[in-house]
């Protein structure tokens, strides 16, 4: 994402970090080594609406589904339902032996005292007595409900102000119903799941998964939730093939979209996760509010927002955008975590494959993003801890390293069933790692051993790796071994202080120019390292967003970027000369204030973008959905009426000359 860069002249490069050092967690291990092997073909998928999910992996679920093995019992007195393949029992129809009152069950011979005893009650009241009682219990009826009425909807109202203050992308949302576990029963759940990630009466939100049980795993990843018929055919508009024909890269453009912040936390897309916090505590990203909150709160908190943040309608509106394909930007602790993390391991998981099976839907393709590996890649928050690099750096970089060909060894074992042939066309390696920071070569052996391992798997889709802030140029030449490489660059003029200080008209020139002549001389294998794409980019000129350049620091823009260290902090303003003093309150303003140039303006210069990266293989925009940040939201950004309703009809491009707005301020 767009986070804290180092400077160049060249391009928008993230500045490095302080970094504090951390003690080891783990003794460091002997490295061990994973082979190369031949590439393995995926097998073909079918091209019919219901397909099977893997024979490895669900065959012996299929077959228990179709023994009833998954079923329950229907005896004579009980009728039964099917819903999802499952028998479900009618519960007005069960009966209990025997009802127990106030813990205790009548003994034998005691019912008739009782009676005995009420007869004896009734003759020694007299009838007034009776006529009292029955008003007492008439007013009981007619105010209770009042009561429970008027406090009802006092918490409904706190909890719905508490939810949209401090739950971080819930959106108020009412819990969901999972109406589909009405159809089992928790008995169906064996005790040593109970309790568990494969125990659907834990999860938060069942909407769309399978809660038939199974402890089936693929790469030592569970498919529990996942249904085995799905659909290949739907496409995501009329320029774009459906998913079971393939995609033409390098002739036909990308138009993508991240969906950044929800698998993986950034405080400038969810600030309200983080806000609340009294600075000194010092919660800054995703390790430090997990270690604040403890376990199961972490938990609680970060599930509820998986389940809301995005959901099936986020991958609607994406399509109807004219868009074609999405992001998926996730941590590692999705698969695995080790001592001493403080993460909520593996609950992502499950929401990371419903989100895969909510795009083929709706006709989107997907790039796989591992966002956050052991040890940080790069030091800044998306990572997951802010602070040093760890990963390929430092006492435990060959280990940490290790561990994340580990976990692409896993991750690509599961994604080479025939079910995601179709829908994963993109799988990246590591996003961002800061080469200005880490030995190069590392890197480039690294990324050679992963594709490696991953193309032994069997996926045959394309792999992404990122430019790690090189500059383009510098990849011609390198890494030209392995078969289906592509070069991910993320485009910002706002964390370069030379670019972001670029006149309105001149970023748009800058764009059309330099970014341009990049791009194709990039994609070129005579001029450039070949296959590009740009995985990142936004319409933003400032970096005023809340929390954008770390939770509690300043900008760029207005020069209180305050990191506590000199060799990364700005403390002169970085708007454009002489165009008055540089402030934040207009650019962070709701759209409804922005002026008719500026909405002109934010339109054309990501048209121009869009058009520039196509130059490539196309374009993912960061990212579909901020809380606040209208300019970093291509969601909010469509309703605010600054992008193109369609993102495959600009009305902008770069043969056009662009108006000088000269009328426009400078100065945010």
């Amino acid at each position: 994402m767009a986070r804290p860069r180092r400077e160049s002249a060249a391009r928008g490069e993230k500045p490095q970090r302080a970094h504090h050092d951390r003690p080891s967690r783990e003794r460091k291990e002997p490295r061990s080594s994973i082979s190369p092997q031949k590439r393995q073909s995926a097998a073909s998928s079918s091209q019919t609406s219901s397909q099977v999910l893997s024979v490895d992996s669900l065959a012996k679920l299929d077959a228990q589904n179709a023994k009833g093995g998954f079923n329950e019992k229907v005896t004579p007195k009980q009728k039964g339902k099917v819903v999802t393949g499952r028998v479900v029992k009618d519960r007005r129809h069960v009966r209990r032996k025997r009802r127990v009152v106030s813990g205790a069950v009548m003994e034998e011979g005691k019912v008739g005292k009782g009676r005995e005893r009420r007869s004896e009650s009734k003759r020694r009241y007299g009838p007034c007595f009776w006529i009292v009682i029955g008003v007492i219990i008439l007013l009981l009826v007619i105010l209770i409900p009042v009561g429970v009425l008027v406090v009802g909807k006092h918490n409904n109202s706190s909890s719905s102000s508490s939810t949209s203050t401090s739950s971080g992308g819930s959106k108020g949302s009412a819990p969901p119903s999972n109406g589909n576990l009405a159809g089992i029963s928790q008995s169906d759940i064996p005790t040593a799941a109970k309790g568990t990630m494969l125990d659907p009466f834990v999860w938060y939100d069942t909407t769309d998964f399978n809660v038939t049980y199974t402890d089936a795993k693929v790469g030592g990843l569970p498919v529990m939730g996942l249904n085995t018929s799905f659909d290949d055919t739907k496409k995501a508009n009329d320029n774009t093939p459906p998913l079971n024909q393939p995609w033409q890269y390098g002739t036909m453009p990308i138009r993508g979209m991240n969906v950044g912040g929800w698998l993986n936390l950034e405080p400038f897309i969810t600030p309200s996760l983080f806000e609340t916090y009294d600075s000194k505590l010092g919660i800054v990203d995703e390790y430090t509010l997990c270690q604040h909150l403890g376990a199961s709160q972490a938990a609680q908190t970060l599930e509820k927002h998986y389940a809301t943040f995005v959901t099936e309608q986020t991958m609607a509106d994406i399509q109807a955008a004219g868009l074609d394909h999405i992001r998926i930007p996730f941590s590692y602790w999705a698969v695995v975590t080790y001592p001493g993390d403080p993460y909520v391991p593996q609950i992502s998981w499950r929401y990371l494959l419903r989100g895969i099976e909510w795009a083929r839907k709706h006709g989107l393709r997907v790039k796989l993003d591992l966002h956050a590996v052991p040890g940080s890649q790069n030091g800044w928050n998306h990572s997951g801890r802010q602070g040093s690099v760890g990963w390929l750096n430092g006492t435990d970089g060959a280990l940490n390293g290790q561990r994340s060909l580990d976990i692409h060894n896993q991750l690509s074992t599961f994604f080479a069933q025939p079910r995601y042939k179709n829908i994963v066309t993109i799988y990246g390696l590591v996003n961002e790692p800061k080469m200005t920071k880490l030995p190069v070569a590392d890197v480039l052996t690294w990324t050679t051993s992963a594709a490696q391992i991953v193309r032994k798997n069997g996926i045959t889709a394309n792999i992404a790796f990122g430019d790690g802030f090189l500059g383009l140029p510098n990849w011609k030449g390198k890494l030209q071994g392995v078969q289906g490489l592509v070069l991910d660059v993320h485009q910002y003029v706002i964390f370069n202080t030379d670019q972001i200080a670029f006149t309105h008209k001149n970023k748009i020139d800058f764009t059309c120019g330099g970014w341009a002549a990049q791009m194709t001389q990039s994609s070129d294998p005579a001029t450039g390292f070949g296959p590009t794409i740009c995985g990142e980019w936004s319409q933003a000129d400032t970096d005023c967003a809340q929390y954008l350049n770390n939770v509690n620091v300043g900008s760029r823009w207005t020069g209180t970027m305050n990191t506590d260290d000199p060799t990364t902090a700005i403390l002169t303003p970085s708007c454009p000369p002489n165009s008055g003093t540089c402030e934040c309150t207009d650019a962070n303003a709701d759209p409804s204030r922005y002026s008719s140039d500026y909405k002109k303006w934010l339109q054309m210069f990501a048209e121009a973008q869009m058009l520039t990266f196509e130059k490539g293989w196309g374009w993912f925009y960061w990212t579909w959905e901020t809380e606040r940040s209208v300019q970093w939201s291509w969601k909010l950004g469509l309703k605010a009426g600054i992008l193109p309703q369609k993102a495959y009809a600009p009305s902008f491009n770069c043969s056009m000359m662009a108006p000088t707005f000269a009328q426009l301020p400078e100065n945010y």
